[in-house]
């Protein structure tokens, strides 16, 4: 099994639209090991999701809910999540000045 080292996902969302971040690809095991969450504008809130298999979205699937963020801030999260071949990692955030960065490994 190899495994890869990388950036996993890069995305700006739109505001108030949830938005896929990273889908696990084919044959593929990922271990998410950071999630970086920065706001370039005013305090607004976001929220994180795992969508196993890409399952439309349920209460269950959030890892975190409107929590909050302070103006020009930056949240670094240590997960160490484990996910599956089509697993989805959606984000979202109220306002548009969010940016998510996700880094960790695929194994093949």
């Amino acid at each position: 099994m190899a495994t890869t080292y990388k950036v996993l996902g890069q995305v700006a969302p739109a505001a108030t639209t949830l938005t896929t971040l990273y889908t696990v690809p084919a044959l593929t095991s990922t271990v998410v090991s950071t999630l970086s969450i920065c706001n370039q504008g005013a305090s607004t809130t976001y929220r994180v999701a795992v969508r196993p298999a890409g399952a439309s979205i349920v209460a269950s699937h959030y890892v975190v809910y409107d929590s909050a963020i302070n103006a020009n801030d930056i949240v670094m999260l240590t997960l160490g999540i484990t996910l599956s071949t089509t697993d989805v990692v959606s984000v979202y955030s109220a306002t548009a000045t969010m940016s998510f960065n996700m880094f960790g490994a695929e194994i093949v």
